[in-house]
C-alpha cells in the first residue's frame, strides 16, 4: 500500500493559497489590460516574476542551476509564450469567469498530449471523461452561435498549449531539478516576451505599475506554492481545491467589471471542472498502483 499523504492539511493550505494567488494574478491582468497592450503585460509578468523568484534561485546549488537540455527549454518556452498571449488575450477580452472556465480545459489535453509524446495508457474510463470535458468546452463556446468570438479561441488555445507544456515539463524534469525549470524558463521568457511587446509598447502609468507588478508576483508565488502542494498531497484530493479560483474571478468580474454568470458558462464550467476531478482522480489511483506493483517486485522473499 502507498503512504498517506504526510502533510495533507499543509497541503491542501498551501493548494488554496495558490488558487488565490492565481485569482488575483488574473484580476490585475484584467485591470492592467484596460491600459496596456497584451504583449506588454506579458513582458512585465515575466519580469517581475523573475525578480520576486530570483532570491529562491539563488539558495539553490551552483551545479543544481546547470542543464545540457538547453533546445528543448528554448521550444518550451516559445510554446509557453505563445500559451500566455493566448491566455492574458482572453483574460482581457472575455468576462472573466468564462476565461478561466476555458483554461481549466487543459487537464483534457494533457491527457491527448500524454497519449501522443509519452505513449500513456489510456483507458476507456478516462476517454469518456476527456469526452465530457470536451461537452463543456462546446457548451461554454457554443461555435456557431452568435456569442461566439475569436476570443473564446484565444483561451482554447492557451488550454491547448497549456497541456504540451504540461507534458514537456514531464520531459524535462527528468533529468532537471524543479529550481532548473524555474530559470531557464523565466531566463527565456523574459527576452521572448519583450519582442512582441516592442512593437506596441508604450510606458505603464500611475497605479498600472502596481497592477503589473501584482501580475508578476502573484503569478510567480502562485506557481511555487502549487509546486509545494503538489509535493505534500495528492492531485486528485488538491485540483478540488484549484477550482476555487473560478467563483473568485467571478465574483471579481461581477464587483468590478459589471459582469454576469449565463447558463451556458455555468453549466460548461460544471461538465469541465466534474471531467478534471475524475481524471485526476484516476491518475492518482494509477500511480498508487504502480508504486505498489514496483515495491512488490522489487521486495526480498523472507523479509
Amino acid at each position: 500500500m502507498s503512504a498517506a499523504p504526510a502533510h495533507p492539511m499543509r497541503a491542501a493550505s498551501l493548494m488554496l493559497a495558490s488558487t488565490i494567488s492565481f485569482g488575483v494574478m488574473t484580476i490585475a491582468i484584467r485591470f492592467a489590460s484596460h491600459s496596456l497592450h497584451t504583449f506588454e503585460i506579458a513582458f512585465f509578468r515575466n519580469l517581475f516574476g523573475l525578480l520576486a523568484v530570483l532570491p529562491l534561485l539563488l539558495g539553490a546549488q551552483r551545479a543544481e542551476l546547470r542543464t545540457r537540455q538547453l533546445p528543448k527549454y528554448f521550444v518550451r518556452c516559445l510554446i509557453g509564450i505563445c500559451s500566455m498571449l493566448a491566455g492574458f488575450w482572453a483574460i482581457g477580452h472575455l468576462p472573466l469567469a468564462q476565461a478561466i472556465s476555458l483554461t481549466y480545459s487543459t487537464p483534457i489535453f494533457v491527457t491527448i498530449a500524454a497519449v501522443l509524446f509519452l505513449h500513456e495508457q489510456v483507458r476507456a474510463r478516462r476517454w469518456l471523461a476527456v469526452l465530457a470535458g470536451f461537452i463543456g468546452v462546446l457548451v461554454i463556446v457554443r461555435p456557431g452561435s452568435a456569442d461566439f468570438s475569436i476570443d473564446s479561441l484565444a483561451a482554447l488555445l492557451a488550454a491547448v498549449l497549456g497541456g504540451v507544456i504540461s507534458i514537456q515539463i514531464k520531459q524535462l524534469s527528468r533529468i532537471d531539478s524543479a529550481n532548473t525549470i524555474v530559470l531557464y524558463t523565466y531566463a527565456f521568457w523574459v527576452p521572448m516576451s519583450l519582442i512582441p511587446a516592442l512593437f506596441v509598447w508604450q510606458w505603464p502609468q500611475g497605479t498600472v505599475w502596481w497592477w503589473i507588478i501584482a501580475a508578476g508576483v502573484f503569478g510567480t508565488g502562485g506557481q511555487v506554492l502549487w509546486t509545494h502542494a503538489l509535493k505534500l498531497g495528492e492531485v486528485s484530493a488538491l485540483t478540488p481545491i484549484s477550482f476555487m479560483q473560478l467563483p473568485l474571478v467571478a465574483t471579481a468580474g461581477w464587483l468590478w467589471f459589471g459582469e454576469s454568470l449565463d447558463a451556458y458558462t455555468v453549466t460548461g464550467a460544471a461538465i469541465i471542472l466534474a471531467s478534471n476531478a475524475y481524471i485526476a482522480h484516476r491518475e492518482a489511483v494509477l500511480a498508487r498502483r504502480a508504486a505498489s506493483a514496483a515495491a512488490t517486485a522489487g521486495a526480498v522473499p523472507g523479509e
